[in-house]
This record gives C-alpha cells, sequence and structure tokens, in this order.
C-alpha cells in the first residue's frame, strides 16, 4: 500500500496532518505490518523481515503523536477549571503534599507578636 512507500516516518511531519489522516496512516502501517508478519511467517525476503522493526516504530510514533494532540486539547479545555488527575503534574507523592510556598510563609500570632515585641536590632559595623 501507500506505507510502503513512506518509508520512516518523522514526528514533525506528523504533527501537522489532522485526527482522520493520522488514524487513516496508523491503519495503513498496522496493515504493512500484517503483511510483513505474514512473509516472515512464509520466508519472505531479508529486506521485508528488517522492515518490521521500522513500521512498529512508525506506528509507536503516530500513536504518541496522536495521544500528545488529544493531551494538549484536553488541557487546553479544562485551562482554569479543576484538571482531571491524568492531566496534573506527576512530580513525586512528597512534593504533592508539601506545603505551599505562602502556607510555609504564614506565621503564628504568637509568633507576630514576638516579632513586634523584640525587632532585630541594627548594628552599625566600622570598616
Amino acid at each position: 500500500p501507500l506505507a510502503a512507500d513512506m518509508g520512516k516516518v518523522k514526528a514533525h511531519e506528523i504533527r501537522t496532518k489532522s485526527k482522520d489522516d493520522l488514524q487513516k496512516q496508523l491503519d495503513e502501517l498496522k496493515t504493512e505490518l500484517g503483511q510483513l508478519r505474514v512473509a516472515k511467517v512464509t520466508g519472505g525476503a531479508a529486506s521485508k523481515l528488517s522492515k518490521i522493526k521500522e513500521v512498529r516504530k512508525s506506528i509507536a510514533r503516530v500513536l504518541t503523536v496522536m495521544n500528545q494532540t488529544q493531551k494538549a486539547q484536553l488541557r487546553k479545555f479544562y485551562e482554569g477549571k479543576l484538571l482531571p488527575l491524568d492531566l496534573r503534574v506527576k512530580k513525586t507523592r512528597a512534593i504533592r503534599r508539601r506545603l505551599t510556598p505562602a502556607q510555609l510563609g504564614k506565621k503564628t500570632l504568637k509568633q507576630h507578636k514576638k516579632d513586634k515585641q523584640f525587632p532585630l536590632k541594627k548594628y552599625a559595623i566600622r570598616a
């Protein structure tokens, strides 16, 4: 099919395509992979066997681009709203539970009183 002469799929070229085009290309690549696997079983040429890896990687590239664009559109949709768990920043569990900078900077009433009563003394040091 068409995918046979396409060669290696480039990610930057895929990104410009629409969702339907990507789906079509994915189907073509999958059918080509099926044909190559049949050729492998029936004892096809070495060139066909070496192409299996290339086609699998191309399928992975197309799927990756599709997933990335879908996630980007979802992020745009949820902008300003509460994000679903899979769109939130991953980091680590400990970092996610850490106090925010605003919470860290807060002082207790007692500390405020102490700071007011005993301000830091300024000393003039001769050079």
